[in-house]
């Protein structure tokens, strides 16, 4: 009895729903690029306008001009990206829970991250009493703290929901590694503070191309678990639909959040406290 010949599969963009997902995330994306401020940096305003107060004051200038996001925003999603790098080269399908000793760590950085924006919000306040005067570099500090907990959350998260031969070490496993990325997030805060824009410029993008990242893996993960797909992923080209319709969701959120505020506010420009 003769085999039959294995059945060839399609090409991404040959199925049906590929196609409907692909187009549809074009047009938004499309619709957002032609109605949002000019320019690279531009759209990265756009990005951190509907997820940041953007307070002039309480944020870092490539020159005269306001950053995407303000320092502590700027510091979170800046550290969320060395956080995901960094566990990424550790081992890409890692997905394991870090020891202890590493989320004893990392929760000090979230504690941090709450008292330090709770202290600056009171500041707002003409009777607060806050605990110590606001600075930009401590919101950077504690942004970027924050930026690495979410990295070591969400990365084995991911890890867990997408593929079907995920590993169970964890990418930190010691705290000498978690010391390294502490050490590599201290660096990256330092070239911020410095205020060279060579270097502002690229990290503003980085920053903004950060809000997209974090939200297009989240809604990729809920795209799995609603189509009920969860584990089933080998290669990242089997992945093509799941991340397109995380990073159109993602652009949705944005998009809508930034026609909000536009309603709202009349203009692109973040807040100004005199």
């Amino acid at each position: 009895m003769a085999m039959e010949p294995p059945v060839k599969a399609l090409p991404l963009w040959r199925y049906p729903w590929n196609r409907i997902v692909l187009l549809a995330v074009s047009l938004l994306l499309l619709g957002w690029l032609v109605n949002t401020p000019a320019g690279l940096l531009g759209k990265a305003d756009a990005v951190g306008y509907a997820v940041c107060h953007r307070i002039d004051l309480r944020s870092f200038y490539l020159g005269d001009r306001q950053l995407p996001l303000c320092a502590r925003c700027s510091g979170m999603y800046l550290g969320a990206m060395l956080g995901l790098a960094y566990q990424a080269v550790l081992g890409s399908r890692r997905a394991g829970t870090p020891p202890k000793r590493v989320l004893a760590v990392a929760a000090v950085l979230g504690l941090a991250f709450v008292v330090d924006g709770a202290n600056s919000l009171t500041s707002l306040f003409p009777q607060g009493a806050w605990l110590y005067e606001p600075q930009n570099w401590l919101r950077l500090v504690t942004g970027t703290g924050m930026g690495i907990l979410i990295s070591v959350a969400l990365f084995p998260a991911f890890n867990q929901t997408v593929w079907k031969n995920w590993e169970p070490q964890p990418a930190i496993s010691t705290l000498k590694t978690f010391i390294g990325l502490l050490a590599l997030s201290l660096l990256l805060i330092l070239l911020v503070l410095s205020e060279n824009p060579l270097l502002l410029y690229p990290l503003a993008l980085i920053s903004a191309a950060g809000v997209l990242v974090l939200l297009s893996m989240v809604y990729c993960m809920l795209w799995l678990m609603v189509t009920r797909s969860e584990n089933r992923y080998l290669k990242i080209p089997e992945l093509f639909l799941p991340l397109v319709a995380g990073f159109g969701l993602a652009l949705m959120q944005v998009a809508l959040l930034d026609v909000g505020r536009f309603m709202l506010t009349g203009t692109w420009d973040g807040f100004h406290l005199g």
